[in-house]
């Protein structure tokens, strides 16, 4: 069990969507929040929301990108609110297009921010919580990342996110070893506007800032028009699952058998081939 109260929390994106969803909810259970965004002004609002309602917030810049940025961002929390035992890795940006009509740059920025994003808040909090032997960390991934096959011209940010599955699921083995607690979010459909305002969040060395949204496939958007899920009720049950040491979160109940018929038939499929070639082989031995 995972406690909120009086502890001091950071989210990073937490400007917009899941993250200002999760920002209001941790300060509203009595944690300090530091909200960090690439967009200053999106997180002062956030913060100066939280602190009109009687909460504790501070708004921070970071590039989640640069490590020197999120490092430069744990010194401000540390001096103004404490140190951090809540880690929200929840930056994020997403892509749809074919991998052979994007440019360097896209698949660069896409990797960094999502992947790398979460592993340089790693770097930078979770060696703090271990010497406490206290904390949580969390990140947000996808449902992207479990299921890699449900929508299509998304590999970038699929692998991204398959890879933060990973790392927090790995992780959570030593981090339980020091009393930290881990939790994944893989969300489907949620009213986070990232869609929207991708090119706004682009670093110049990534080839932006730009105008306009991200074109969804229309798989995508039929599927997101039943599901989309406000981000209270996203932050509730991202609370909930803190507070439990859930492992992981899933924001849409109908994906189940999407699970069940995509990636886990694969996985399943390759242990049926092996198991075949494993007797063909005691066949072939036994002459």
């Amino acid at each position: 069990m995972t406690d909120i109260s009086g502890r001091t929390a950071v989210v990073t994106g937490g400007g917009s969507g899941i993250g200002r969803g999760l920002a209001e909810a941790l300060a509203a259970e009595g944690a300090a929040v530091a909200v960090a965004d690439i967009i200053l002004e999106n997180a002062q609002a956030v913060a100066e929301a939280i602190n009109a309602a009687g909460g504790r917030a501070m708004a921070v810049h970071c590039d989640v990108c640069e490590r020197d940025s999120v490092f430069a961002m744990k010194a401000a929390i540390n001096a103004e609110l404490g140190p951090v035992s809540l880690l929200f890795a929840n930056a994020g940006a997403t892509s749809f297009e074919r991998i052979t009509d994007m440019e360097v740059n896209d698949v660069d920025w896409i990797i960094q921010v999502n992947l790398m994003g979460v592993t340089n808040c790693l770097l930078a909090f979770y060696p703090d919580m271990v010497a406490a032997r206290d904390g949580h960390i969390f990140a947000t991934a996808s449902t992207a990342g479990l299921m890699p096959t449900f929508v299509p011209y998304h590999a970038p940010y699929s692998a991204a996110k398959l890879g933060i599955i990973g790392m927090l699921l790995n992780l959570s083995v030593e981090a339980a070893e020091f009393g930290i607690g881990s939790t994944v979010l893989c969300p489907g459909g949620v009213q986070s506007g990232m869609k929207d305002n991708n090119a706004r969040y682009r670093p110049e060395r990534f080839g932006g800032p730009g105008e306009g949204g991200v074109r969804v496939p229309k798989e995508f958007v039929a599927h997101d028009d039943l599901v989309f899920r406000p981000p209270e009720e996203v932050a509730e049950l991202c609370l909930q699952a803190v507070r439990n040491n859930r492992l992981m979160v899933i924001t849409d109940g109908r994906m189940r058998k999407t699970f069940d018929d995509s990636y886990y038939q694969i996985v399943q499929q390759a242990f049926d081939d092996v198991d075949r070639f494993d007797r063909a082989l005691a066949e072939r031995a036994a002459g």
